[in-house]
């Protein structure tokens, strides 16, 4: 699923991609983050910011040189992860533009009994935007309308913006080159995921503008091609289940062998997606009780 290899950051530049269409990588290379998180300057002398990144100043720098004395109008956040939202305080304290976009943080369902949120640390707790957007909302300024594509799955509140014209798609981290998603429960939700991949399957943007790597081009073939890795891995885990009852561990070293061990965490809160959209279909059950350290079994078929 891969499609990212030579991407280069250029770091501390930003790079023309369209005509009014600039991207600026964020120096915050990881396991999760590829070469940095981008941010994407929209317009020629009346801009909008999108996903201003960490709350790092030299990126901000970066973004106000860029700006070039151009009018930042507004800073459009796409979810709350602390790689792409935090960064919008800072620059909203250098310009005075609302932050608009996605809502407070919030996770896609409660927690279990005694149950911790692995990736709670990665959450921004204190985004509070000054204007919420909502699916459909189009979001005017002086040289950019952006529709608003609610795509719930690796956050809750996780939002793609089609730039005017279907000139393309900000998508955020639902859609990315380098990698799939991550969804990881309870802030993500594979059934939400899924069902936010068949919305945009609907759509007619060609070319994604994402939260990491380079642009995804013929994107609808793409996302056909996203949508079948995750079914077959939902096939390939039960799968696994038809031969015997395992935990979550035992069903990443099956089916992830060929990836790096170090990875095998973020694989495991991904099965655990699976695990939890299948046991809501009544697929799959789960001993003692749903969980990262549960059992899992296929489900006695109905009568």
């Amino acid at each position: 699923m891969k499609h990212d290899r030579n991407f280069d950051p250029n770091y501390g530049k930003a790079v023309e991609l369209m005509d009014g269409i600039r991207r600026i990588t964020a120096n915050n290379p990881g396991p999760f983050t590829f070469h940095g998180t981008n941010t994407y300057l929209l317009g020629t002398r009346r801009l909008v910011c999108v996903d201003p990144g960490p709350a790092e100043p030299a990126h901000i720098e970066t973004i106000l040189k860029a700006a070039d004395g151009a009018t930042i109008e507004a800073i459009v956040v796409s979810h709350t992860h602390v790689d792409h939202s935090p960064g919008s305080r800072l620059l909203k304290e250098r310009t005075g533009a609302p932050i608009v976009g996605c809502g407070p943080h919030r996770p896609a369902r409660a927690l279990a009994e005694s149950e911790i949120n692995p990736l709670d640390a990665s959450g921004d707790k204190a985004h509070a935007p000054d204007r919420l957007l909502v699916d459909g909302d189009l979001f005017k300024m002086s040289e950019v309308t952006l529709e608003t594509v609610a795509t719930p799955g690796h956050t809750a509140n996780h939002l793609c913006f089609a730039i005017g014209g279907e000139t393309a798609l900000l998508s955020a981290d639902h859609v990315m080159g380098w990698s799939t998603s991550v969804v990881a429960p309870p802030d993500g939700s594979m059934r939400a995921y899924m069902t936010s991949i068949d919305k945009l399957l609907k759509r007619q943007e060609q070319v994604y503008l994402p939260g990491h790597g380079g642009p995804v081009r013929d994107a609808p073939t793409y996302v056909a091609e996203l949508k079948r890795h995750r079914l077959g891995r939902e096939s390939a885990i039960l799968g696994q289940l038809a031969e015997a009852a395992k935990t979550i561990p035992e069903l990443v070293a099956k089916l992830y062998a060929d990836v790096d061990p170090a990875l095998h965490p973020a694989a495991g809160l991904s099965v655990f997606a699976h695990l939890e959209d299948l046991a809501e279909r009544q697929l799959v059950s789960a001993e003692p009780a749903l969980s990262l350290h549960a059992r899992y079994r296929l489900a006695p078929a109905a009568d």
